[in-house]
């Protein structure tokens, strides 16, 4: 990906910018795996995660994994900042407040940003590009303080806020364009950054310069089928002349391997981080 033209990078918090999708997995699984086995429905996995969850906001993400097991539930009432009892309730609300607090429980043993996405934040600083966070999530403000990155980011458009302002989730690309617009910068001078598939739906469906994946589990043919222009391992790989573990349309149109450069036509390693397949030529 060439940076020359890109005025803001978009990035998703969780498996972005820290390894907060992991601890998102394992409250949902600890929820999860509880709730099926008390109604005698087939097991909770980590596939369920990718396919029904990551990158949704917290209700549409359990409406669709209740739908998977042939499950409904109720709305149930907005849950109040006091109410020790909500997370008791037989709704989707009281199954997000049970997830979100044994979040809150892993998120109180510490996290860390992962090291090559600092690295990458540092050098959009250096060169005066901007950057926000976009995430489904309502913790995010939370995370960011806990990584020591909060005052990173002048913008957050978060659960909280596009709930707020009535903003449509992932996969509608609403929340980045509203990140878009608040930093002041046009989307097609903007770079999308997602882990998530619904993340990369989003950023393909807002017409902005370019969406990036990060593979921190979903796949890379899979993100680059649903709209990526490329996918990295590793954040600190879209650093000019840093980036190495890339994958491209055309690596997995010809079974390169992203590390090495080798398979099919190729002999060469990738230098940097390259995107030679459009969005245009996917259509």
């Amino acid at each position: 990906m060439n940076h020359d033209g890109v005025e803001a990078i978009l990035l998703d918090l969780d498996g972005v910018i820290t390894p907060t999708a992991e601890k998102h997995m394992q409250a949902w699984n600890r929820m999860f795996t509880a709730y099926f086995a008390d109604r005698g429905v087939e097991p909770y996995s980590d596939e369920d995660y990718f396919r029904y969850i990551d990158g949704k906001p917290r209700a549409e993400g359990i409406v669709s994994m209740l739908a998977a097991r042939g499950l409904t539930l109720p709305t149930g009432e907005e849950v109040k900042v006091d109410d020790d009892n909500a997370a008791d309730a037989d709704t989707v609300a009281g199954l997000g407040e049970r997830k979100n607090r044994i979040f809150m429980e892993l998120l109180a043993e510490g996290i860390e940003a992962y090291p090559g996405s600092v690295a990458y934040l540092d050098w959009l600083r250096d060169n005066g590009i901007a950057s926000c966070v976009v995430s489904s999530s309502k913790n995010a403000v939370a995370v960011l303080t806990a990584a020591g990155l909060r005052d990173r980011f002048e913008v957050i458009v978060d659960g909280m806020v596009a709930a707020a302002e009535g903003i449509a989730g992932k996969p509608k690309p609403d929340t980045y364009l509203r990140g878009a617009q608040l930093l002041g910068v046009p989307p097609e001078r903007c770079v999308v950054v997602e882990d998530a598939v619904s993340g990369v739906q989003a950023g393909a469906a807002g017409g902005f310069a370019h969406v990036v994946g990060v593979d921190r589990g979903a796949g890379a043919e899979i993100l680059l089928g649903e709209g990526a222009d490329v996918v990295v391992v590793d954040l600190a790989d879209l650093i000019p002349d840093t980036g190495t573990d890339t994958v491209t349309d055309a690596d997995a149109d010809t079974g390169t391997d992203a590390d090495t450069g080798t398979g099919p036509g190729t002999g060469t390693g990738h230098d940097t981080v390259t995107d030679t397949t459009t969005k245009g030529e996917r259509a």
